[in-house]
């Protein structure tokens, strides 16, 4: 039976994503888990846990993926909320739909742990990622082969975007050159004092209003520190955007964020880099997160998966690569084509 969409569900279900000055910290954590999590995982998705660089994360495999390509995936909820416990679902469909493996880091959070702790947890796992995947590929691969190099996807949404963004600000170049993409959903661009969303009174779509963006960088950091790019990535220099992985935006045309992210493709296109920016009519953000209430959702991440799979954007249609059926990260790592 088809999906019968349900816009007012789907409102209802994202408004917990969204962190605002009426919101208690512990209560809104406590909301996102109970909305967002689910004991049985989409799609034959199974999920184990790995600490990199000294933290916790859930690796998800589904049945089938290219032993080469894992995404890392930097979770939104204000900078307060979110786990790898309640993104488990969704990062099972990205899973499914990219053919590979998703790492979801269990970061620090603020208020308790403000900027740079997320960052400083990202660029720990990171860096202890692409040392098991040099590893990895090294194994069993001729160094000709296609399979001999890693590659790596970063993906974020919302609040997460600022976190992914800033990592790969800070990478120097030759850590750059493993990622392929970098998929944001809905992304969080600019949470400085000249952001028009922030100066604003009353301003809001159907999720996000001013309030949520400034409550939620108020408790990340201090405003001194909302005009560096590691916080408000808009602001970044033409010399760290160059040699930019390809980027893809992914968001709801409703969105009051939809300016910053268009703003922020054209600044990765006039410095030589690739990006796009995908919109959905009257879709709003984080859409792709109630795909029990929306078609749409998807449809979206259908073409999210052609994107990183290479065949929804002039890349070549056929790839290759070393599939694995459904192994353990460990027998992945050891298996031979």
């Amino acid at each position: 039976m088809a999906l019968v969409n349900d816009r007012k569900g789907a409102v209802k279900k994202l408004k917990t994503l969204a962190f605002n000055s009426k919101c208690e910290t512990a209560l809104f954590r406590e909301k996102i888990e109970k909305t967002f999590y689910t004991p049985v995982l989409p799609n034959g998705v199974e999920s184990s846990e790995v600490v990199y660089g000294g933290v916790p994360c859930d690796v998800l495999s589904p049945e089938i993926y290219a032993s080469n390509r894992v995404v890392l995936y930097i979770h939104g909820g204000s900078f307060v909320g979110g786990s790898r416990a309640s993104y488990r679902c969704f990062c099972s469909s990205l899973a499914s739909k990219s053919c590979a493996r998703v790492v979801i880091p269990e970061f620090r959070l603020a208020p308790a742990f403000p900027y740079p702790s997320a960052l400083e947890d990202i660029q720990s796992v990171f860096r202890a990622l692409y040392t098991e995947e040099q590893v990895t590929s090294s194994l069993g691969n001729d160094k000709d082969s296609p399979n001999a190099n890693p590659e790596l996807i970063i993906a974020a949404d919302g609040s997460g975007a600022s976190i992914a963004l800033a990592l790969i600000f800070n990478l120097r170049e030759r850590y750059r050159r493993s990622i392929s993409h970098v998929v944001l959903f809905s992304p969080w661009l600019n949470l400085s004092s000249s952001s028009n969303l922030l100066v604003a009174k009353k301003l809001g779509d159907d999720i996000t209003t001013s309030d949520v963006l400034r409550k939620s960088a108020s408790v990340y950091t201090y405003e001194a520190n909302t005009s560096t790019p590691l916080v408000s990535p808009i602001l970044a220099t033409d010399e760290q955007l160059e040699n930019f992985p390809p980027v893809f935006i992914q968001m709801g045309d409703t969105e009051i964020l939809k300016a910053d992210a268009q703003a922020f493709v054209e600044r990765l296109i006039s410095t030589g880099n690739q990006a796009e920016l995908d919109l959905w009519p009257d879709m709003m953000f984080m859409f792709q997160m109630a795909d029990d209430y929306l078609h749409e959702s998807h449809l979206a991440m259908d073409k999210v998966g052609k994107i990183l799979t290479g065949n929804g954007s002039g890349e070549d249609s056929v790839k290759s690569v070393k599939v694995e059926n459904k192994p353990r990260l460990e027998q992945s790592i050891h298996s031979e084509a």
